[in-house]
């Protein structure tokens, strides 16, 4: 008996595609899951463009296209979008929160769920890069290497820690007004660069930075920002005390970190990197209708849940495929783009033409380990499943991360 052929690639695209979008549940709010696709591929883009590993002496060092090339600032206006991922993160717990209240269920039960959807894939990262740490030590590779590339592989997690712990305190903040830890950043700035505090005073931003988009979402739980109104006052406020920040009080103009700046906006927080999140914010909330009926489009809204189910596999694992590439790349020798210093707009060209190459890359890391991180056997479907007596599909990723 003869096999059925098997269905060609856009076959199979198409196919799943329909079945993404007859299981998802019409009240399903599309915009939630695009503006957090687009804040991960944000910071995984973001990355890829302005981190550098410079060759040097038989050493990797880190640099940026930023320090030699600063008019490439907006760059990172474009890419640094962690404050729509905290904006968002806030709007889920926050509702997640209050179902689980409806429905009885204890906070300590509540708060375990959702934490080892985020720690899980951790395990995996520990301990494939201490491996690797060990060896390349045993191996003879300088310290300095092996420090840098562990660094930029676990800066991630720093990210989860503190959405972590802002997740656990999401009872508390329900009802926080975001002007309260808005003021907080204030403070501590004036306390760092108006007074003289110590640098470690600036560290208190860490949690009240990110605590300021977070609390706008728990804002956008209660309905407060459903008016456009909201939206604009957010956007234009933010942009014009950012621009304000930067053209007069001195605030970098980049809202990433650069090597060498005695500044940074981001490592810790500074008031211009909130108010620019505001920003940032106020454009998400104005862009969520549109971006509704753009997920109204089968083959978007798949691509937007297929990076919603990965999420955390890509935010983890996109650092690593930079350095496996540029590790794999040493073999040829010093390339452009990968190896050498990003001091002029060649490198930046050469920078672009490595990207699919990061994605081939982070591709393999998704399919190594996605299926351990998401605790689901490889057989089954990682975007929907389908009830053995129907045939009806239902979403494994409809609830939010």
């Amino acid at each position: 008996m003869r096999k059925p052929p098997t269905p060609r690639l856009p076959d199979r695209i198409r196919q799943l595609t329909h079945r993404i979008d007859t299981a998802t549940p019409p009240d399903r709010d599309s915009a939630v899951d695009a503006l957090r696709a687009f804040a991960v591929l944000g910071v995984v883009l973001g990355h890829w463009l302005v981190t550098a590993l410079v060759a040097d002496s038989g050493e990797l060092h880190t640099s940026s296209p930023l320090q030699y090339l600063p008019r490439l600032a907006p760059i990172s206006w474009a890419f640094q979008t962690l404050a729509v991922f905290f904006l968002v993160g806030g709007h889920v717990a926050t509702r997640s929160h209050a179902t689980a209240q409806a429905a009885g269920i204890p906070y300590h039960r509540w708060l375990t769920s959702r934490l080892s959807r985020l720690f899980k894939p951790v395990a995996a990262l520990l301990a494939l890069w201490t491996i690797a740490a060990t060896a390349l030590l045993l191996s003879g590779t300088d310290f300095t290497t092996v420090h840098t590339l562990a660094k930029l592989a676990l800066s991630p997690l720093w990210f989860l820690v503190v959405f972590a712990a802002l997740t656990a305190a999401t009872p508390l903040v329900t009802r926080l007004n975001p002007l309260w830890p808005l003021a907080v950043v204030l403070h501590v700035d004036l306390l760092r660069f108006g007074f003289g505090a110590p640098p470690v005073v600036g560290w208190v931003n860490l949690a009240a930075g990110w605590l300021v988009p977070y609390t706008l979402g728990a804002a956008w739980t209660r309905g407060e920002l459903d008016r456009p109104r909201a939206g604009w006052v957010l956007f234009v406020g933010g942009t014009a005390a950012t621009a304000g920040l930067v053209e007069w009080a001195g605030y970098p103009a980049s809202m990433v970190g650069v090597p060498g700046a005695s500044v940074s906006n981001l490592d810790p927080p500074t008031l211009a990197a909130v108010t620019f999140g505001l920003a940032q914010c106020g454009l998400a909330l104005l862009l969520r209708e549109r971006l509704r009926r753009a997920m109204r489009r089968p083959l978007a809204w798949a691509a937007v849940a297929f990076v919603n189910l990965s999420a955390m596999t890509i935010f983890l694992w996109h650092q690593t495929a930079l350095m496996a590439t540029t590790a794999t790349g040493l073999l040829l020798g010093h390339l452009p783009g990968l190896h050498t210093p990003p001091d002029d707009l060649t490198w930046i060209v050469a920078r672009l033409l490595w990207l699919p190459a990061f994605a081939l890359t982070l591709a393999v890391c998704w399919a190594a380990f996605h299926g351990y991180e998401r605790g689901r056997p490889r057989t089954r479907s990682r975007v929907v499943r389908t009830h053995p007596s129907s045939d009806r599909a239902t979403p494994t990723g409809a609830r939010h991360v």
